[in-house]
């Protein structure tokens, strides 16, 4: 019993990490289907001010589609034109 315990005190820090894994792998697909790439999404949403974490985005590419995308254009507003 204490062999469980320890194994599931490091797999729930681990369970976090992985499913942060998955809304990024979740949003960079997303969002490359939009023709912008994770890293220039966030750094739009950071200079934007929107505040939504990488949770939200994830469930709202896959069930909004839509509004992902009104999400994604106001990133790609707020970056810089190089």
């Amino acid at each position: 019993m204490l062999h469980a315990l320890s194994y599931a005190y490091a797999h729930r820090r681990e369970r976090k990490g992985d499913f942060r894994k998955l809304w990024i792998l979740r949003i960079g697909a997303a969002t490359r289907a939009l023709d912008l790439s994770y890293s220039r999404f966030i750094q739009g949403l950071t200079l934007a001010g929107i505040g939504l974490n990488r949770k939200v985005l994830s469930e709202m590419a896959i069930a909004q589609p839509e509004g992902f995308a009104k999400v994604v254009e106001q990133a790609r507003e707020a970056l810089p034109q190089i």
